[in-house]
């Protein structure tokens, strides 16, 4: 541990302390407190959150987030006060960090809290711009709007230039060599125009301490007001800190890959952290996004970086504070411009827009901007539930009209709030037509309920037809019998959509009959359809890369019974399998006949000219072929009976081998037996193909032995060390 402090840690801490300085004096000037009060959350922040927080590598200290709010609650209830709203936010913090509640924060959506920090970026850079053109900023974002013009086209001075060149030495310092940029950009701007300050004898406003820092003993006032005003501060800056901490720790726990973040240790750490730095003179302090992402750029590997950043902070301040006072104002305000324009992050605007939720981003930060941060959050917060309400309301319920017939296909949870637009989608369904009612749905209210049952008897009694087909769990269905279910955990599980054409709603329900019309089978007919209106339009990108050619991995050979679906029991899809199927699962050991032929000529293309990786012989439980060889052949079924003389060496394998174990036990039932001996005999018959047995030995293919329990629903594969077949998923890993 002292070694990793030694090598990792304190290197790290230095170019964090480099970083905070300059952004701490800046935040401090952007917020209307005094200059000190930066500096002394820097080191209340670093020290005391980096000691007993739970993000061991997030840095904290004041933050660009909070300038706008203390700036209006220093105005409003003045420093001393503000400085006792500090300390009740931090026990407040405390308090919800004890409670474990602290991922409740999580629950604010990302562009909420994307466009919170965007609208303080905006509002930081319309106030200090008129600080760096030479003027003041105005009481409100749309004064310093309309004042900006003025600004810029009048008188500017030399701090307009000291401001101005800030920005530009930011600007191209990303751009500049890695050696050069060892040096932190804000640190190195700052530097570089304090120095041509102090040297061409400028004229400036420049950062002011007091003379004795030691003696700084600033005792918070209770603020004098209303207590709901009061309250309303404290709440504000304990929510927005709590927050921003939050994600903070949440976005540096994916920069590393150290121990991830305790979030309930960490509020309790804020909170010990703002309490006291209330309580000394400082500003609220936040976990920093930029200090922590330095911090780990740097190598930071335990909390001991965070920590000794605010200890070098304070040597600092304590031994080179008059270095700090040559500072010129205007460069602050440079460097905040810079730092107000990088929280609108392009790339998370791109990502919110993505998914659909650019409107909550920009409400947001409108209304931060024009209106107040905590009103900008709380109608983001609206507009999200308003957006998630009518996401409910209008997602999936549509209808599909095929000539004469309609198909109204209903998804998802249905509720009382989906029965406005429910109401209008079954509206434009025309009296007296055949109409299939397909519902996929996870919940269905009363409400719903009786708005679908409802309709349902006026269309029939205006002589159409409603024909339901029920997903899943029969949500309709219970409720027309009088026993709905009235809770969703206690319905049954919905089948996987992509599983609907093997469900038995397919099978057990009538197609409506069209006059004049000749249709197939029905089982064939409905799923046939079900595959072009569903399955299709998803499947039709891969197909069509597979359109002129295909590489399966797998050979597949397996019975025809049909309760075996390789593509299911293997997870696969189009492509991937080369699949034989026929009675038994059977592979001639040579040729000779005709019967057999088939089989070979599959397994040398597959193995020969596709170079498939792996051969599959799967067997299942009440097989009828086994259950055949061990009777006599049905009578007047001579190719059946022929073709079973090929499972014959199964039967005397079964007869002299040991056993073969099944999940550790041997089957009871013969059948069961003779079909676990006869999946390794097949095994041995592909060994001696040429073509099989080459591709073995340069080890280019392996042969797997598989057996499916059709009860229940459990793939076994062969484990020769166990002996036997053991479920899948428990299994030895193939080299």
């Amino acid at each position: 541990m002292a070694f990793a402090i030694l090598r990792y840690d304190v290197p790290a801490s230095l170019v964090v302390f480099l970083v905070a300085i300059p952004l701490s004096l800046g935040i401090a000037l952007a917020s209307g407190a005094p200059i000190v009060a930066g500096l002394i959350a820097a080191i209340v922040g670093g020290i005391l959150a980096g000691a007993v927080g739970g993000s061991p590598m997030q840095v904290s200290g004041p933050a660009a987030g909070l300038t706008v709010i203390m700036a209006g609650i220093i105005d409003q209830f003045g420093w001393a006060a503000t400085c006792a709203i500090t300390v009740a936010a931090g026990a407040l913090q405390i308090l919800l960090g004890l409670s474990r509640i602290a991922r409740a924060a999580l629950a604010i959506a990302p562009a909420i809290v994307h466009g919170m920090l965007a609208g303080i970026g905006v509002t930081i850079v319309l106030g200090q711009l008129h600080i760096v053109l030479g003027g003041s900023p105005q009481s409100s974002a749309i004064d310093n709007i309309l004042e900006l013009p003025g600004q810029i086209i009048g008188h500017h001075d030399t701090a307009a230039l000291i401001g101005l060149l800030t920005i530009g030495i930011l600007l191209v310092w990303g751009k500049l060599p890695a050696a050069v940029r060892k040096v932190p950009g804000p640190l190195a701007a700052i530097a570089v125009v304090t120095v041509l300050a102090t040297t061409t004898g400028m004229t400036l406003d420049r950062v002011s301490l007091p003379d004795d820092l030691l003696s700084v003993a600033l005792v918070p006032r209770l603020p004098e007001g209303g207590w709901l005003e009061i309250g309303l501060a404290v709440l504000t800056v304990a929510l927005v800190a709590s927050v921003e901490s939050l994600l903070c720790a949440v976005a540096v726990d994916k920069l590393h890959t150290g121990p991830r973040s305790n979030l309930n240790r960490e509020l309790v750490g804020q909170g010990v952290a703002n309490m006291t730095s209330g309580a000394v003179g400082g500003l609220p302090v936040t976990g920093v996004i930029v200090r922590s992402s330095a911090n780990v750029s740097a190598g930071a590997r335990t909390r001991a970086s965070a920590i000794l950043h605010g200890v070098w902070v304070l040597v600092f301040v304590l031994l080179l504070a008059g270095l700090i006072e040559n500072i010129p104002l205007a460069a602050l305000a440079g460097l905040l411009v810079h730092v107000g324009a990088k929280l609108v992050n392009w790339q998370q605007i791109r990502t919110v827009a993505e998914h659909g939720d650019l409107p909550l981003y920009l409400v947001t930060l409108f209304g931060v901007v024009f209106v107040d941060l905590l009103s900008g959050v709380l109608i983001g917060v609206a507009l999200s539930v308003f957006m998630m309400l009518r996401r409910t309301i209008w997602s999936g319920i549509h209808v599909e009209q095929d000539g004469g017939q309609y198909r109204v296909v209903i998804e998802g949870a249905l509720t009382f709030l989906s029965v406005p637009r429910l109401s209008k989608v079954l509206g434009t369904v025309p009296q007296g037509s055949a109409v299939t009612l397909e519902l996929v749905v996870d919940y269905l209210d009363h409400a719903a309920f009786d708005s679908l049952a409802s309709w349902q008897q006026a269309h029939e009694r205006a002589g159409g037809t409603v024909v339901v087909d029920e997903v899943g769990h029969p949500w309709f269905e219970r409720g027309k019998s009088g026993s709905p279910t009235v809770r969703r955990e206690a319905a049954g599980k919905v089948m996987p959509r992509w599983l609907a054409p093997w469900s038995e709603w397919q099978a057990n329900h009538a197609v409506p009959q069209v006059p004049g019309q000749r249709i197939g089978p029905t089982a064939t007919f409905r799923g046939t359809s079900e595959f072009q209106r569903r399955t299709a339009p998803l499947m039709q990108p891969t197909l069509s890369r597979l359109a002129d050619g295909q590489q399966p991995h797998t050979l597949f050979i397996t019975c025809v019974d049909a309760r075996i679906v390789p593509n299911v029991i293997t997870t696969s899809g189009p492509g991937d399998l080369f699949t034989v199927r026929n009675v038994g699962n059977l592979v001639p050991s040579s040729g000779g006949a005709a019967d057999d032929s088939s089989v070979g000529a599959a397994v040398e293309y597959a193995v020969g000219v596709l170079k498939v990786r792996e051969v599959v012989v799967c067997g299942h439980s009440s097989c009828g072929a086994m259950n055949a060889l061990l009777a006599e052949s049905p009578e007047g079924m001579p190719h059946f009976g022929n073709w079973l003389r090929y499972a014959e060496p199964s039967r005397l394998r079964m007869q002299a081998a040991s056993s073969v174990t099944l999940a550790g036990r041997e089957p009871v039932a013969e059948a069961e037996r003779l079909a676990l001996h006869n999946v390794l005999q097949q095994l041995e018959h592909l060994r001696r193909h040429p073509v099989v047995a080459a591709a073995e030995a340069r080890g280019d293919l392996h042969l797997t032995g598989m057996y499916f329990d059709v009860g229940a629903a459990q793939v076994y594969l062969f484990e020769p060390g166990a002996g036997g077949f053991v479920a899948a998923g428990t299994h030895a890993e193939m080299p």
